[in-house]
């Protein structure tokens, strides 16, 4: 279980407190809205209504005791910076920030962030690839352009092994799982069955994948 703490209670900010909150973590939200802060009130351990650009009401927090702090700033760029700047100036372990460009991403790298997520850009790309080329029902981008994606099966591939396919000898990526029936097998080895209806979780670079399975 880590201490997370949470500043900008939009619809991102909302999700992860969300999400934390089924993993067991304790989650401290923070937000200048109340009504945000009164509908998260059911998914978190602890909630604040403040200001996070304020020195006095940071410091109050105890920055310091939390494994992980959030900046989910989305609507405010100046106000995700300073916020940024003042948690790790106050010993923040770790700083993850939101940013909506490259050019946020540099400032707010340079004024403390320790890691950078782009929710809509991240989002973009995976509907970018979901819904556009073939055999993909899933992508997780992983950077430099390596990625798993969730593919359907080549019909020729049907009662054959993972050993016959032998993709990562022919393509350089490697099949982490197999799912049957919406069950998922992770205990893959060379006499694997695969089987009409299965989908595979494969993991490589972008074009290895693509060429191995067709996707256009």
């Amino acid at each position: 279980m880590k201490s997370v703490l949470i500043i900008g209670m939009g619809r991102f900010g909302k999700h992860i407190a969300m999400e934390l909150n089924e993993m067991h973590h304790q989650v401290m939200a923070i937000d200048i809205k109340e009504e945000r802060i009164n509908d998260i009130l059911p998914f978190v351990t602890g909630a604040q209504i403040g200001d996070s650009t304020n020195p006095e009401f940071l410091e109050t927090l105890g920055i310091g005791n939390f494994d992980l702090c959030v900046v989910a700033i989305g609507d405010n760029f100046q106000n995700s910076l300073e916020t940024t700047s003042l948690l790790k100036e106050m010993g923040a372990k770790l700083v993850v920030s939101r940013a909506a460009r490259d050019v946020h991403a540099k400032f707010l790298l340079r004024n403390g962030a320790d890691e950078i997520v782009y929710p809509e850009k991240q989002l973009a790309k995976w509907i970018a690839f979901r819904y556009t080329a073939n055999n993909i029902l899933d992508y997780v981008d992983l950077g430099k352009d390596c990625a798993i994606f969730e593919v359907t099966m080549p019909k020729k591939w049907f009662g054959k092994t993972v050993g016959d396919i032998n993709v990562r000898k022919l393509f350089d990526i490697n099949i982490l799982a197999i799912k049957h029936n919406g069950e998922i097998n992770m205990k893959i080895n060379p006499e694997t069955v695969l089987l009409e209806g299965d989908t595979l979780l494969v993991v490589g670079h972008n074009k290895d994948i693509e060429k191995c399975f067709h996707i256009e």
